[in-house]
């Protein structure tokens, strides 16, 4: 299987499967001398991990990191940083009848017909669990960019038909991780609760909306044709799972504008150029503007149904699924630290490239 290795020069080789021994990585090209925050590496997996409230999946995974190299005396050492996560508490058996099934919208299909032969066991290689490894990573990448005073931020901007009505200045985002759905408006995330549980009920599922913001980026990040910051933002965006839609600035809705209301006019301000408006998402003909980073990740409903789902077997046989195991109605809230991870790895990865660009 090829296409494991993310980033040009920070680049994470991920490994593992969600029933396997333990899900882990390789992270190349991180510089030496960067203060390691232990800390920070399981509050952000903490975030990701299953059977933290009661609207996830109840697997219980304490999901702690083992950093195997790459790191002596709490600074990185610039050799590759190795990593592991043990799974903990994986039931391989309760897929047990999935494993001449093919289960609508999921990967099976398509990798029994690929690899000729697959892990029925949660999806192996194609579950979620993998984005372990991402958050681990994209942690590390955190520690390198706070060093040059960039942050990452995302939160829950919409789940299912509720939307949060508000854009993302007038927002208190550090009351983001007070909500159980991590919407920082307290009406909004009472409203998508709701739904989730009901949805639950029902036996059914739900996607949602996250907003990331990326602020004091310096000018000059990205590459100005096949590698645009905002092009590599949307590769990481859409390479995890159940990801469907990116959009930056002002996306589809700036189509419907005229060139006069859409161009960020340049200004002087504390004897620093920037923009009036920024309908470009802080990104201007593929490279960083100074302004902020801002883009939107839409995730498809859960595609594990609680309830019976016609499909087809290995034989091509009609078969009745039935809906078991535990899964989360609604993966979004979860999301939210691996879209951090994956865009603080692809600022990193910039960075370090634009500061090998100038002599």
């Amino acid at each position: 299987m090829a296409g494991n290795t993310f980033g040009k020069i920070v680049q994470l080789t991920s490994f593992g499967e969600s029933h396997g021994k333990a899900i882990g990585g390789v992270l190349d090209g991180f510089p030496a001398g960067i203060p390691i925050d232990f800390a920070l590496i399981q509050h952000e997996l903490d975030r990701r991990k299953p059977g933290q409230s009661k609207l996830v999946s109840a697997r219980k995974e304490p999901d702690k990191v083992e950093l195997l190299s790459g790191v002596y005396e709490g600074y990185s050492t610039g050799t590759p940083i190795a990593f592991l996560v043990r799974n903990k508490d994986h039931k391989p058996g309760d897929y047990d009848h999935l494993k001449g099934s093919f289960r609508p919208s999921h990967a099976d299909y398509v990798y029994h017909e690929k690899y000729g032969h697959r892990d029925h066991r949660g999806g192996g290689r194609s579950s979620a669990r993998e984005t372990v490894a991402r958050v681990v990573a994209g942690s590390l990448a955190q520690m390198l960019l706070r060093e040059i005073g960039v942050s990452v931020t995302s939160y829950v901007s919409a789940i299912g038909n509720v939307n949060l009505q508000k854009d993302y200045v007038e927002c208190d985002l550090s009351k983001t991780d007070e909500s159980p759905v991590r919407c920082p408006d307290k009406a909004a995330s009472e409203k998508m609760v709701q739904l989730i549980e009901n949805t639950a009920k029902n036996g059914d599922t739900l996607g949602g909306i996250i907003k990331c913001i990326i602020k004091d980026v310096p000018t000059g990040l990205g590459e100005p044709v096949f590698d645009k910051l905002h092009a590599d933002l949307a590769r990481a965006m859409m390479s995890i799972n159940a990801v469907k839609g990116f959009e930056i600035g002002s996306g589809f809705s700036g189509a419907s504008m005229k060139g006069s209301e859409h161009n960020d006019l340049f200004a002087e301000k504390n004897g620093k150029i920037v923009t009036q408006t920024n309908f470009s998402g802080g990104i201007q003909g593929g490279i960083s503007n100074g302004m902020d980073i801002y883009f939107t990740v839409a995730f498809k409903p859960v595609a594990t149904l609680m309830r019976d789902q016609k499909t087809v077997n290995t034989e091509g046989e009609e078969i009745v699924l039935k809906g078991k195991g535990r899964h989360d109605v609604c993966v979004v809230p979860r999301a939210v630290p691996i879209v951090d991870a994956m865009a603080a790895l692809v600022l990193a990865d910039h960075y370090l490239r634009n500061r090998a660009s100038k002599f």
